[in-house]
């Protein structure tokens, strides 16, 4: 992967386009910021709008001869690509943690479901099968082509910079599409770095293109009249506003958005595992996960576990990301820490109780970082702040309620469908509750229910707009459309035939 342009000492990250790095002219830029530090680790470019039509105008230059790749060539691709992450995993996690701030143990796990996805791209050759059928009518044969779309875009947020692109580029491309992503602002070394590999892999020039910059970009991406489709993965607030611009420009689109993510614990489930598998879930990366648990909903007698989870909870290790022994690393901005602390007061405000409070941490070293540690409320109530708003920090709220239909009802009455999770000995439990709650991705006795690649994503209600979320079938089919070839072939002369009917 090639070196990144200097400006007074400080890497200025390029635009990638048509297969080569790209300073920007523009003239603005931004501090991407080391959370742990304050650090300036280099500067990114929001790219004018010149310079996205001609990564546009690349991407579609490029469709006219990647669409007709071969599926093996593609396969190929991927199979190279999934070589290079895996040999760069080291380096794109070390990245992840100088921009994001997350431990490096969670930065390499990143690594490794953003691997799944492409892993699961090399399996093309299977997966755009279309359908075929023989004497459909006499002497008729009817057959399905899945074809790609053309010009295909992403949007990603800060919180996975290497998994969220995997998301989308490696089925988009795979499928014969061409693509220009748009990675968060705030991280997107270890983005550039991915897109680098899959050029490295093979990808032709212009097949894979990188701009930087803000919602001006992401605006130019949705209402570009060359491009087919967009895929974001971020905030609700501008999920929202990504899929009516990109809506309302003709283009497919799939946004998937925030999230008020509940873990019912029932009274017999294996209480060792459901406290630690409670504690990894609500805090792992400073809980800067759209599936990160933030809401424990303890039914029954389980109430009892709360003062053990919270003295679980206290052994967290808070530390720089760079620190293998860290639990949780700093929250990616000052500006996130400022809105985490100040919900927190706002939930001690409003009546909740505050069980643990991780304002104020001071880490030796770092004292310049954006730490929050674990933090605890119990007697929320849902029309508290703290349970309408999705904090995105190391915040749990705890509900106790005294049957499992409480609990259920609880849970579908947020307005948000991301992931719930079910802990339980009771096979028929589970049971009952995967059949009524209202949620695209369950756990059963798994706190954060993120699918394998080979399954979608499948969120629902608030937290999904789109009929078809990423990875597994429902990938291929938001990236690419179905032609049908209605075909009769003879070598005899046919009579007039007036009506619709085939005979």
């Amino acid at each position: 992967m090639s070196a990144l342009p200097q400006q007074n000492d400080i890497p200025r990250i390029p635009l990638l386009i048509g297969g080569k790095l790209i300073q920007s002219k523009t003239t603005e830029w931004r501090d991407v910021i080391n959370p742990a530090t304050q650090e300036v680790v280099a500067q990114v470019p929001f790219c004018t709008r010149e310079e996205l039509d001609l990564a546009v105008s690349n991407a579609k230059e490029a469709w006219e001869t990647w669409r007709h790749s071969s599926q093996g060539t593609r396969m190929r691709i991927m199979l190279n690509l999934q070589k290079l992450v895996r040999d760069n995993t080291a380096e794109l996690a070390q990245a992840i943690t100088r921009e994001h701030g997350k431990t490096l143990p969670d930065a390499e796990g990143e690594v490794g479901r953003g691997l799944e996805v492409i892993e699961h791209a090399c399996s093309i050759t299977s997966l755009q099968l279309g359908e075929y059928a023989e004497n459909a009518a006499s002497g008729i044969d009817v057959y399905t082509l899945i074809q790609p779309l053309g010009v295909c875009a992403g949007i990603t947020a800060f919180n996975f910079p290497v998994m969220l692109p995997s998301f989308m580029f490696p089925i988009a491309v795979s499928t014969g599409n061409t693509f220009v992503l748009k990675p968060s602002e705030q991280d997107p070394t270890s983005t550039l770095m991915l897109a680098q590999l899959a050029l490295e892999a093979g990808l032709p020039p212009g097949v894979l293109n990188v701009v930087h910059g803000g919602p001006d970009i992401a605006n130019g991406l949705c209402e570009h009249p060359d491009i087919k489709a967009v895929s974001f993965i971020g905030s609700t607030r501008v999920g929202t506003e990504v899929y009516r611009r990109a809506s309302e420009h003709g283009k497919r689109c799939q946004a998937m958005m925030g999230a008020k993510n509940h873990c019912v614990i029932l009274p017999d489930a294996d209480r060792e595992v459901a406290l630690n598998q409670l504690v990894g879930a609500a805090f792992g990366a400073a809980g800067q996960r759209c599936m990160a648990t933030s809401v424990a909903v303890f039914v029954g007698e389980s109430r009892e576990w709360i003062p053990d989870f919270i003295e679980r909870a206290m052994k967290l290790k808070v530390n720089a990301g760079i620190d293998r022994e860290a639990d949780l690393g700093p929250l990616v901005s000052p500006q996130a820490r400022q809105r985490v602390e100040g919900l927190i007061q706002k939930g001690v405000d409003e009546g909740a109780e505050l069980l643990l409070d991780g304002r104020g941490v001071q880490v030796p070293g770092y004292e310049k970082g954006n730490f929050v540690g674990p933090t605890v409320f119990s007697g929320v109530t849902a029309d508290m702040a703290i349970y309408q708003e999705e904090i995105f920090g190391p915040v749990l709220c705890i509900v106790t309620v005294d049957t499992l239909d409480e609990a259920i009802n609880f849970v579908n009455a947020n307005p948000n469908g991301n992931g719930v999770a079910l802990f339980t000995q009771d096979g028929g439990n589970a049971r009952y509750f995967q059949n009524r709650i209202d949620v695209g991705q369950v756990g059963i006795n798994i706190p954060i229910p993120v699918p394998v690649a080979w399954f979608s994503f499948t969120g629902s209600r608030g937290s999904k707009l789109g009929d078809l979320g990423p990875n597994g079938k429902q990938a291929v089919q938001f990236w690419t459309q179905t032609k049908t070839v209605t075909a009769r072939w003879s070598a005899h002369a046919q009579g007039v035939n007036t009506t619709i009917t085939m005979k």
